[in-house]
């Protein structure tokens, strides 16, 4: 009888299982493969006959195919084109039954080496080697499960003098259970990624998707996980191979760029970690002039950010931000990671820190991580870590959303007790309570955090400079400064390119806010000199922070709470109207006019509170003291005066005069009636004593009144001009001299000395005015200019 040929297409697709041996069907592991899940998908002729298949005896309970799957299965002289063929005829055979199979043993040719017998088992067949040298000198971390059993089925397979191949042996029987339909997809030789199911997870990949949507869109697609063919894992390393493939064609994009760009400008800086030369991807920083610049003026404070993920390959996208004196965000470098690792945070710090010519800021904000907490430790020991609040309180709604579902006021009392507290004891009194009434006791992530609280509660970090306007709100700075410009789908090709146009956008929106605090003057809403000043030195957008703070002490009151006088220290409580029991402690030193708030706001954003305003309204403080204007937060934040320092001093200092003058005399004569008041006696000497100070006073105002300096040079009357020191005649030093004229030439060369001091600040206060009025101008043509070039750039 001639033999039936039936030809049929087995579609099986290539690759994309994964796990880690073959005699594990259903664990999970990332790209080793199965030679029965690799096969290609040929098409198959073969011959029927009415033979029957071979059994062997396994021992104990058989399983057998049922139903219709008998007339599906191989036997004894069943012939095959080639050996893949009759893999694959297997494979999908077992695929129907419910069971894994796997190549076994082989024999080849000793003419030639040519396979000329082949055989495929159950992946269940033998039994796992205990005994193996590779395992028992070694302790085993993570132990697999044994899935070998011993099974006997199989398919035996030999080659034909004609070149087909014929089966030689076939065992039906296992001696296990068989898995059943909505399962098989899990076993090792049936996790296959068809090429229709390929070219989706591509399409997805690039739109930005992640393996568990894309597996859900795949799962609608296709109606069932049983039907899609492979499981998420095999999706996540299909997906990994694809970003691994088109990284390594876009490295040297990435590195001829920073070539590109160091060789325009030698002080851009790259960094690449191991050799560069190197056809394999590592941890690259870079740092433009602008950026190494930025961090001059504004890397008091600095932001690292890793949660921003803006390219396709998935790398951790690292950036070092800060915030200018517009309250802006500004970039200090950046970074792609190839892991996240430990030493790799390590890397990237310490050669940021060399970007940043080795000075390291005062604070520091990153996310919640104890990796990047042990590299930050390990390069900027002397600088103050804090994690994100914001990334923390979003990682709350993950895991504590059942929290949150069950008691629907959890979330604002959880706020409550992290932003409103004042003092350490109100925290953790606070918190004691708020895990108690809600029973969270053993929750071991909020465990995490109250270890970690010094690090991210406001309340202990309200004394280090973070650049923030507001200890409760979020700053705008704190949004990432790519926002807007790229996104998962970005490859590092197109990355660049928004990254140029990022960098441009920023810089010009901080010349619109230059533009705007130069030449826009904000309105005044009171009629103090301090406002009036502050709106003279500080940016636009600080001023108006500042006003808030200034117009807010309108409706506080400052009351001594101490009577004792502490080495001129005194301390006020400062406290809204009405509002006694929330009260705000000032101790106020007033020969130094230093000031310093329980609120800490100064410390912690670089503006004074309105509470230690409120102190310096009621002690007649008329203008700022110059140790309270961070230049940082001032107009000319970006200038480079020589003087600076010493000029800015004298020229507070002649700002301050009369206040501290005020204070001071203020201070004194309260110590004498305060002393004088205790007794008749000594209150007759206190009066004394101030008649003859007030007729003193009378007399030094009388000869003095009308003395007035102008351009350095001093202008007054008689009295005035005869006290200027008389030229001294150096001759007569070479003669010999008694004691008598000896201290009045040196009364003399001190009287000289003095009026040279008092001129030389004189010219000093006059120069730093004209370099001021040079830096106001320089800046004004820096605008025009900028602003000429954006019209010119939206002309063309």
């Amino acid at each position: 009888m001639d033999p039936e040929v039936l030809e049929f297409d087995i579609g099986l697709g290539g690759g994309g299982s994964s796990g880690r041996d073959g005699d594990d069907d259903a664990s999970i592991g990332l790209d080793v493969e199965e030679d029965m899940a690799d096969s290609p998908a040929p098409s198959l002729v073969l011959a029927s006959n009415n033979n029957g298949g071979g059994f062997g005896n396994c021992g104990g309970e058989i399983y057998l195919p049922e139903g219709d799957l008998l007339d599906f299965e191989p036997y004894e002289g069943m012939e095959f084109e080639s050996e893949e063929a009759a893999k694959a005829f297997y494979n999908s055979y077992a695929r129907r039954v419910g069971f894994s199979t796997r190549v076994s043993s082989s024999r080849r040719s000793r003419r030639d080496g040519a396979i000329i017998q082949r055989q495929f088992v159950c992946a269940k067949e033998g039994f796992r080697n205990l005994n193996e040298k590779r395992t028992k000198d070694r302790e085993i971390k993570r132990p697999r499960t044994i899935t070998r059993v011993g099974c006997k089925a199989s398919l035996s397979v030999k080659v034909q003098d004609s070149g087909k191949w014929v089966v030689s042996g076939f065992v039906r029987e296992h001696n296990h259970e068989l898995v059943p339909p909505d399962q098989v997809h899990c076993l090792r030789s049936h996790r296959q990624i068809s090429g229709p199911a390929k070219t989706l997870i591509d399409t997805l990949q690039a739109a930005g998707m992640g393996p568990r949507r894309i597996m859900s869109a795949l799962i609608k697609e296709y109606g069932g996980i049983s039907k899609v063919g492979f499981t998420e894992v095999d999706c996540r390393n299909y997906m990994r191979n694809n970003r691994q493939r088109s990284l390594e064609g876009d490295i040297q994009l990435l590195l001829d760029y920073l070539r590109q760009m160091q060789a325009e400008n030698a002080n851009f800086f790259y960094a690449v970690q191991g050799d560069e030369d190197q056809a394999q991807m590592s941890n690259v920083f870079w740092a433009d002039p602008k950026s190494r610049m930025n961090y001059t003026y504004f890397g008091d404070t600095v932001t690292f950010d890793t949660t921003y993920r803006s390219n396709r390959y998935r790398l951790p996208f690292a950036q070092f931000t800060g915030v200018n004196h517009h309250g802006q965000p500004v970039l200090f470098g950046c970074a792609f990671l190839i892991n996240e690792s430990e030493a790799s945070f390590v890397w990237l710090f310490k050669t940021w820190l060399t970007a940043m010519s080795g000075r390291p800021p005062v604070s520091i904000t990153t996310d919640h991580d104890s990796v990047i907490r042990s590299a930050v430790t390990q390069v900027f020991p002397e600088t103050r870590h804090r994690f994100c609040k914001w990334h923390i309180l979003k990682k709350c709604q993950e895991k504590l959303s059942h929290v949150f579902l069950k008691h629907p006021t959890f979330e604002a009392d959880f706020h409550k007790c992290v932003n409103l507290p004042e003092s350490i004891e109100e925290f953790e009194s606070c918190w004691l309570s708020l895990i108690d009434r809600y029973e969270l006791m053993d929750h071991e992530w909020l465990q995490m955090l109250y270890d970690d609280r010094r690090q991210w509660v406001p309340v202990y970090l309200r004394d280090t400079f973070f650049a923030e306007m507001s200890i409760t709100q979020r700053s705008d700075s704190m949004n990432s400064y790519f926002d807007g410009f790229v996104n998962a789908s970005t490859n590092l090709n197109q990355f660049f390119k928004l990254y140029e146009k990022a960098l441009e956008s920023r810089n010009e929106k901080e010349v619109k806010a230059d533009y705007e605090t130069m030449n826009i003057s904000p309105d005044l809403k009171t009629p103090s000199p301090m406002e009036k000043q502050a709106s003279e030195l500080y940016t636009r957008k600080l001023f108006t922070r500042f006003q808030e703070e200034l117009v807010g002490t309108l409706t506080f009151m400052a009351s001594k709470s101490d009577d004792d006088d502490d080495g001129g220290i005194i301390t006020y409580q400062v406290a809204k109207f009405g509002e006694d029991h929330k009260a705000y402690y000032v101790k106020f030193n007033v020969v130094e006019m230093k000031a310093t708030c329980s609120c800490q706001m100064f410390e912690f954003s670089g503006l004074l509170c309105r509470h230690v305003l409120t102190v310096f309204r009621v002690t007649n403080v008329l203008t700022l003291p110059c140790h309270y204007i961070l230049k940082r937060w001032t107009r000319n934040a970006r200038s480079s005066l020589i003087l600076e320092e010493r000029a800015s001093d004298v020229y507070a200092n002649y700002l301050e005069s009369h206040t501290v003058r005020y204070n001071t005399l203020r201070h004194e004569a309260f110590k004498i009636v305060d002393e004088g008041s205790k007794s008749l006696d000594t209150c007759n000497v206190a009066i004394c004593a101030l008649q003859e100070a007030a007729r003193k006073v009378a007399l030094a105002t009388k000869n003095k009144g009308r003395t007035m300096m102008i351009n350095g040079h001093i202008r007054g009357d008689s009295a005035l001009n005869a006290s200027r020191p008389k030229p001294i005649n150096h001759k007569m030093l070479d003669q010999p001299l008694s004691e008598d004229d000896m201290d009045k030439k040196i009364r003399e060369l001190t009287n000289e000395l003095e009026y040279a001091s008092r001129k030389c600040e004189a010219y000093r206060a006059n120069l730093l005015s004209v370099l001021k009025d040079v830096e106001d101008h320089k800046l004004r043509l820096s605008i025009k200019v900028q602003n000429i070039k954006i019209s010119m750039k939206d002309g063309l």
